[in-house]
């Protein structure tokens, strides 16, 4: 019988720190349920102690979730421990994840501690931990560069002090497959209380071989692994999720493990996490890119035609990539539409068909075909989007190519809805988009630093919904803007005032 590995995703706490990646509360939400549904054991929400708002969302997803365990991070330390508990604790079934770090550089020039002085400090932080759950985890941070007898004596003092779970994570993506596999196995072999507890790898993708050392510590030993979807995560991301889990089930006879993903949930979450963080997903992805299951050498495309298996070594259906009979276009009724979310993973009360619904007729009028990807950016964009407090009511762009420089003409709300007050300008700018952007800030009272601005198609053609992404940065805070629409110009203007709000909801929580 194939052992059992756990998939622990980090997407909401490591894989939000990925630049742009931020989401808020709503957002971790629909995204922690849609883990749920993909069949992951362990949800990473977050580092409570990082800020209010960072504890409010690991509070509230503990609450939203039933089937899977939450985990809230913290250092090693009783006041990270006290306050994680305290975000946790309603879960279902909470985990305590603390850690400290472990690598002679790490101690020395990072914590000014001693190896003596560290063993004391897991100890101590792992014995406080128990007594608020059973669960807990224990991470040597910088594990793959720390001194392999010493982190023998880490994890053997971990378990000892109460850890379930020890994790062995290659913190800064240096370590090399063959390099791993001979850590992992040199603690499966050395830990005198290894079977107490069970191996984690959380591996960094630095050099481009995250999921290669996790696959490599998972034939050590590993029984859990750490990942992000699409792989988002801190500087060059983490090791991807839908790379990992199709790496075990396609290689069943390597690997001998089974994990408790339903892989046709695989493509639906990707697809998910790209709309709300508004980061497209590569063509050349592996797994769910466009092109995973394109084929347009001659020769390819015979042998795909004579026998699929020639040169696909997985189906779309596997993942969750299917065809659909329900095509959405300008004669749909509701009850398609309806139908449609829910195909999506979205379940939507009446009130909320009914605005999808108004949304899909106006987008149809616009465009011959609406696809998946675009009713998931409207259901992201009109039923969930909340109320600002900054609104774009109107909109006049100019753009030429004579004497008269591109200028906007804006019109916003500000206030609660039935009391707002209304402002307008007229603003120039170097093009149509900054025009709109001078306009905005002009009425809302700030210039702040535009950090990233991207622009991508949600769909193919002309008609395609445009997708804007910014992130801004005001008096040493940072926040991230995000809208669809099909004109570029209104996207870029809808994604700026989106950003704008947030940057205040963050300066409040400061």
């Amino acid at each position: 019988m194939a052992d059992r590995v756990y998939v622990f995703d980090t997407t909401l706490r490591d894989g939000e720190q990925s630049p742009g990646a931020t989401m808020n509360l709503d957002e971790k939400i629909r995204m922690a349920r849609q883990l749920e549904t993909l069949g992951v054991d362990i949800i990473e929400a977050g580092f409570p102690i990082a800020s209010q708002g960072d504890f409010e969302a690991v509070q509230a997803i503990a609450k939203a979730v039933d089937s899977v365990q939450v985990a809230g991070l913290c250092r090693a330390v009783v006041g990270d421990i006290d306050r994680c508990w305290e975000a946790v604790k309603e879960a279902k079934n909470p985990r305590i994840h603390t850690f400290l770090a472990t690598s002679e550089i790490h101690m020395k020039h990072k914590l000014g501690k001693t190896a003596d002085e560290v063993i004391v400090m897991i100890d101590k932080a792992v014995r406080h931990a128990k007594q608020y759950t059973d669960n807990v985890e224990f991470s040597a941070e910088d594990a793959s560069r720390s001194d392999w007898d010493f982190l023998v004596k880490v994890t053997e003092v971990a378990i000892e002090a109460g850890a379930k779970v020890v994790n062995i994570p290659d913190t800064v993506g240096y370590t090399q497959p063959f390099e791993y596999y001979d850590i992992i196995k040199y603690l499966m072999d050395n830990v005198k209380n290894i079977d107490d507890a069970i191996i984690s790898v959380h591996c960094h993708n630095d050099l481009g071989s995250a999921v290669a050392n996790t696959l490599a510590a998972v034939r050590a030993g590993a029984r859990q692994v750490e990942c992000t979807v699409l792989g988002i995560g801190e500087r060059a991301g983490n090791a991807a999720l839908e790379d990992l889990v199709m790496a075990l089930n396609t290689r069943k006879e390597l690997y001998n493990v089974e994990t408790g993903i339903v892989t046709e949930q695989i493509f639906p979450s990707c697809r998910r996490l790209s709309q709300i963080i508004g980061m497209p997903i590569p063509p050349n992805k592996a797994i769910v890119g466009a092109n995973a299951f394109a084929h347009e050498s001659g020769i390819h495309q015979d042998g795909v035609i004579k026998n699929r298996l020639t040169y696909e070594i997985m189906t779309p259906d596997s993942i969750g990539r299917t065809s659909n009979d329900i095509v959405i276009g300008k004669h749909s009724g509701s009850h398609a539409v309806k139908k449609k979310a829910e195909e999506l993973g979205y379940s939507l009360d009446e009130e909320q068909i009914q605005i999808l619904f108004k949304a899909v007729k106006d987008l149809a009028d616009k465009k011959e075909q609406v696809f998946d990807e675009d009713v998931e950016a409207l259901i992201l964009e009109n039923v969930y989007r909340r109320l600002d407090r900054f609104r774009l009511v109107d909109m006049s762009v100019f753009s030429g190519t004579g004497d008269v420089p591109p200028h906007a003409a804006t019109v916003m709300e500000f206030g609660a809805e039935g009391e707002a007050e209304v402002k307008r300008t007229s603003k120039f700018g170097e093009g149509s988009i900054d025009a709109a952007f001078q306009s905005i800030y002009s009425l809302v009272g700030i210039s702040p630093k535009l950090e990233v601005y991207s622009v991508n198609a949600v769909t193919e053609g002309s008609d395609a919904l445009a997708s804007v992404a910014v992130r801004i940065e005001h008096d040493n805070v940072k926040a991230v803007g995000r809208a669809n629409d099909g004109d570029v110009v209104k996207a870029s203007a809808l994604a700026m005032v989106n950003a704008l709000n947030r940057l205040e909801k963050a300066k409040e929580e400061k």
